[in-house]
């Protein structure tokens, strides 16, 4: 009986196997419409992932601090920064919350001028410099990068001085 029914499985695992394996694919002249994917463009938009970390300057460009976060609304606008003042590699960093609106984003480099070097960039190397034939007795170097296509702006500027932001209440997160 055991027998009768192996093989009787074993017949119909055939005759299904050989009815798969006839089907053709089916070929009409008329296609049905392919649905079109489009792309979308977000040039001169900024990433909010890549925006933790951008650094901050005040207006005599130095360096004041870095974004830690960006807080919303429930609309999605962006009300308020989480800037991190001080500290080394996050260890006694003072976080301050500013307005958004009073940062002020900027895509090109901090421009410096001197003849050491760069502190928004130290591992910069000085830009070329082209003489015309005429000596001068001046060694200034500009270092300046462009930042159009990173999807986050190269700094934010804000109108303090880093211990004006120190001496701004903490920041916590509450839970």
């Amino acid at each position: 009986m055991l027998m009768k029914s192996i093989a009787a499985g074993l017949a119909g695992t055939a005759l299904l196997a050989t009815v798969a394996f006839a089907q053709n694919p089916t070929t009409t002249a008329d296609k049905s419409p392919t649905a079109t994917t489009t792309t979308t463009s977000a040039s001169g938009e900024w990433r909010a992932s890549k925006m933790a970390g951008v650094k901050v300057y005040n207006d005599a460009n130095e360096n004041i601090g870095s974004i830690n976060d960006l807080l919303m609304d429930k609309s999605g606008a962006v009300k308020i920064a989480v800037i991190g003042v001080g500290g080394f590699l996050g260890m006694g960093e003072h976080l301050v919350a500013v307005p958004y609106e009073k940062l002020k984003f900027v895509n090109e480099a901090v421009a410096y001028t001197g003849t050491g070097t760069n502190p928004a960039n130290p591992n910069a190397k000085p830009a070329a410099t082209t003489t015309t034939g005429a000596a001068t007795g001046t060694d200034n170097k500009t270092t300046t990068t462009s930042s159009s296509s990173k999807w986050y702006p190269d700094h934010a500027v804000f109108n303090a001085t880093k211990d004006e932001l120190k001496n701004m209440p903490e920041f916590k997160y509450s839970e």
